[in-house]
């Protein structure tokens, strides 16, 4: 499996830095490229922009994940290419599948579950490995609901954190007390079999005042999760414990700058402040030592895959993604849909970015632990945050050239597509293999990792 995987990283890898060559050289391709009208299919490295990330988070995976140079560049081309075969086998398996996730330094081995041993075959036949579980995501995804619904009506100060673990093929619930976690699973009526309690100290809680980009103020201090448009106005995102709607901000150099349009905390933690045009949104993000890390887009990296976080407090650390669809009880109240992640945070490092490679992941909303002994940290996703407040992610750009043509369909720049969602582009039907923003360069067409011909 492992030398299934090596192949696609070297494939990949090659195709990277071709392309990466003619870009410098300024050469447009071969002649049988120009005379080629048919726009170019970009690979899922190529689609993540890995050639482009930043050697800031390259030089904090080597340190935080003890890799090498070699190994963290191969790390992120697996990764893209495992979210494609994941995406891809999502749609393929339907009901029976049961999540996947990437494992190994270099995540080259990639596993999917599924309910049914009849697909064992072609998860095989995708270069990943197979395993057959008793519950599929969608039994786990509804339990985790029933629970989310149960804690409106349940204390869960003493069980703050319950998630989807498509390792264990459970819904985990992390208690101080374990009766707390079972108070919440009665209160549910989820099956025992469906859920694990584990026990833990932790109790989360937000990380307010510093920045994880650029600081900015509101009587206290937060920061910069990524810059946004939405038109043509400029602002950026951030957590939604950081201010109210109509809460004014100053930015790092204490110059006026923007109002908080709209917010939520707590049931999600998300949040965007319009700036004044003293401010311009870029596509960057602060990392260590003052480097410009560029966002070439926000596509959702899988379970076990790298990510780092930006923040003012503890500078640039990263980590793994532990899970995504979390709920977290907080003091304030209890939110949903976060993602866990082994990434440490320290308090003030709250709104700050979560990168992958090039990809935006989300913006830091709370945890607990410290950047010493090691911690747990969540972060609010930023696709559903910029469908929320029908937001546009300010990027680098998607890799590729826009198709010349007027294919039609309804395939749109800029909306959000959630994994399953399906789009007509230019006379054929296309099914989205995994969650993203849609940008000029990633039409379904040319993006085979973020999209499949239905």
């Amino acid at each position: 499996m492992r030398s299934t995987h090596h192949r696609r990283a070297t494939a990949a890898c090659a195709a990277v830095v071709a392309a990466g060559a003619l870009v410098l050289a300024g050469l447009p391709g071969s002649a049988a490229a120009q005379a080629d009208p048919s726009p170019t299919t970009l690979s899922p490295a190529e689609t993540a922009s890995v050639d482009r990330t930043s050697p800031g988070v390259l030089k904090a995976m080597q340190r935080d994940l003890g890799l090498t140079s070699a190994q963290a560049k191969a790390r992120l081309v697996n990764e893209a290419e495992a979210g494609a075969d994941a995406g891809a086998l999502r749609d393929a398996l339907g009901r029976t599948f049961a999540g996947a996730w990437v494992g190994g330094a270099t995540s080259a081995t990639l596993t999917v579950a599924t309910t049914d041993a009849a697909d064992v075959p072609a998860i095989e036949a995708r270069g990943a490995k197979a395993r057959v579980v008793d519950h599929s995501v969608a039994q786990l995804d509804a339990a985790k609901a029933r629970l989310d619904r149960a804690a409106k009506r349940t204390a869960t100060r003493d069980a703050p954190v319950w998630y989807v673990d498509v390792r264990s093929n459970a819904v985990v619930v992390r208690a101080v007390h374990t009766s707390a976690a079972k108070d919440l699973v009665a209160a549910a009526g989820v099956g025992s079999s469906l859920v694990h309690v584990q026990r833990t100290k932790e109790r989360p809680r937000p990380l307010y005042d510093l920045v994880g980009g650029e600081a900015y103020y509101m009587g206290g201090r937060c920061s910069i999760g990524f810059p946004v448009t939405k038109g043509t106005q400029q602002g950026f995102a951030t957590a939604g414990h950081c201010g109210r709607a109509g809460t004014a901000t100053s930015g790092y150099n204490q110059v006026a700058q923007g109002t908080f349009q709209a917010s939520i905390f707590p049931g999600r933690d998300m949040a965007w402040v319009a700036v004044n045009s003293q401010w311009t949104a870029t596509p960057y993000v602060k990392g260590q030592g003052g480097q410009r890390v560029g966002v070439g887009g926000s596509t959702q990296s899988p379970v076990g895959a790298s990510i780092c976080r930006s923040g003012s407090t503890t500078g640039w650390h990263c980590g793994t993604i532990s899970q995504h669809n979390t709920s977290v009880t907080y003091p304030e109240g209890t939110i949903s849909g976060v993602t866990r992640t082994t990434v440490c945070a320290e308090p003030g490092d709250s709104g700050g970015s979560f990168i992958s490679g090039s990809q935006a992941q989300g913006v830091t909303s709370g945890g607990s632990g410290n950047c010493s002994s090691g911690g747990t940290t969540y972060h609010q996703p930023i696709n559903p945050l910029l469908q929320q407040y029908g937001l546009t992610l300010k990027t680098t750009g998607g890799g590729g050239d826009p198709d010349p043509g007027e294919p039609g369909g309804t395939w749109a720049a800029g909306k959000v597509y959630a994994a399953g969602d399906t789009v007509t582009y230019g006379g054929s039907t296309y099914r989205c293999l995994q969650g993203h923003q849609a940008q000029p360069g990633w039409e379904p067409s040319s993006t085979p990792a973020l999209w499949q011909q239905a």
